[in-house]
């Protein structure tokens, strides 16, 4: 069984620890959709002022993100690249951190409470599986602490994809 282990107050400490644990949790699963969907979970339990976490995959054949496991609301299923700030990251293969979603040309609001947004690409031998996306209903809930270690949350899971 898997526990959620207290997490410190200092930010870098606390997402060292949820490295260590999504390694953890992971450790000799192969199946994709499985350890996804652990990885939504455990970033939910672990993220404090988010309402949505979760990942969209890159579906080949139509090159549209499709929605893939996630903690929230219902959201929004497809997502061309290029549109919205997941769109965005993912055609672009970088990390997008937007303080106020209302100010980002072409957002899609698949949650109306919605403020600020991450979105960090899982690129894995050069090639797009799709990203990881993270939503507040602050505005400027994300700074560079949570990108850099969010960006190492996603290396370590690319390793079990």
């Amino acid at each position: 069984m898997f526990s959620v282990q207290q997490y410190s107050t200092d930010k870098n400490e606390a997402y060292s620890l949820l490295l260590k644990q999504l390694s953890a949790l992971l450790e000799g699963e192969t199946n994709a959709t499985a350890n996804l969907a652990n990885a939504s979970a455990l970033l939910n339990q672990f993220l404090d002022r988010v309402n949505w976490v979760g990942f969209y995959t890159l579906e080949g054949e139509t090159n549209q993100l499709v929605l893939g496991p996630f903690q929230g609301l219902p959201a929004c299923v497809r997502i061309p690249l290029g549109r919205g700030v997941c769109g965005t990251s993912a055609q672009n293969q970088e990390t997008l951190v937007v303080k106020d979603v209302h100010e980002f040309p072409g957002h899609i609001a698949c949650d109306a409470a919605s403020q600020s947004e991450i979105v960090v690409p899982l690129v894995k031998d050069g090639k797009l599986l799709g990203v990881l996306d993270i939503d507040s209903p602050e505005k400027a809930r994300f700074d560079e602490i949570d990108q850099e270690n969010l960006e190492k949350f996603c290396e370590v899971l690319l390793r079990y994809l």
